[in-house]
């Protein structure tokens, strides 16, 4: 329970350390090229088959009592894991405890805040595409886009387009171009600007920017877990996410 409660205080500011990937806030015109679908041949050595990342499956009959509650926790109906844990979770289920601490995180900043899934899949794909994380972004543009997020929106956040000039989008708004601009700063400025908080405020509130704040920080911890353990996606499943040509 200290652990779970730890991991509420500090998992966000933790997060949030500048990571500053060398990438201007006020995005410029890039190019950018589409990768392939993924081969055989990309996969690594070192990649186990039943969890396609570095660790093995967790196995549930080998966990102990508590770490079959966390198993439990996941695989219960409605979570998205009832066939059983899968990519960024399944690395967590090497650490129960910590894996179940995440999970009201997970449910609080994805699903129980007041922002709805079209605003809430607009923030996970900003956060990867300033992270510039694969798995994350092809794992949730078609979420987004199911949620009723518009292309032309998607591919503001896909191409990092500037948000200055923009309009007679639609569905593009004060509410979603502050999104995109925190979601940006938070990740790969120094800081977040005065006028993009002050924004964020008029828009959010206090909580709201707080819950904002936690869903990227969130969604940051998911993209460290895929890169520190290489977890892949499937052998000829298409990329989304655009690499930046420099």
């Amino acid at each position: 329970m200290k652990i779970k409660y730890a991991f509420l205080l500090f998992l966000v500011p933790l997060l949030l350390i500048n990571t500053n990937l060398g990438v201007p806030v006020n995005a410029a015109a890039v190019e950018f090229v589409i990768p392939p679908p993924v081969t055989a041949a990309d996969i690594p050595d070192d990649i186990y088959r039943d969890s396609s990342a570095r660790l093995p499956q967790v196995q549930r009959e080998d966990l102990d009592a508590a770490g079959r509650d966390a198993f439990d926790t996941y695989v219960s109906p409605g979570t998205g894991y009832e066939t059983g844990l899968r990519g960024p979770v399944g690395m967590w289920m090497h650490s129960p405890e910590l894996a179940q601490a995440i999970f009201d995180v997970r449910l609080r900043v994805r699903y129980g805040s007041a922002k709805d899934q079209r605003l809430t899949e607009l923030t996970i794909i900003a956060t990867a595409r300033e992270i510039n994380n694969q798995y994350e972004y092809t794992a949730h543009e078609p979420a987004a886009r199911s949620a009723g997020l518009e292309q032309e929106i998607i591919d503001i956040v896909r191409f990092r387009k500037p948000l200055q000039g923009l309009s007679d989008i639609e569905g593009l708004g004060e509410t979603e171009k502050v999104i995109i601009q925190f979601t940006r700063e938070v990740v790969s400025a120094e800081k977040v600007s005065s006028d993009t908080f002050a924004r964020a405020i008029a828009v959010f509130g206090n909580e709201g920017v707080m819950d904002l704040t936690g869903l990227i920080g969130y969604y940051s911890f998911v993209a460290m877990t895929l890169k520190a353990f290489d977890v892949q996606r499937p052998v000829g499943s298409e990329l989304l996410l655009p690499i930046r040509v420099d």
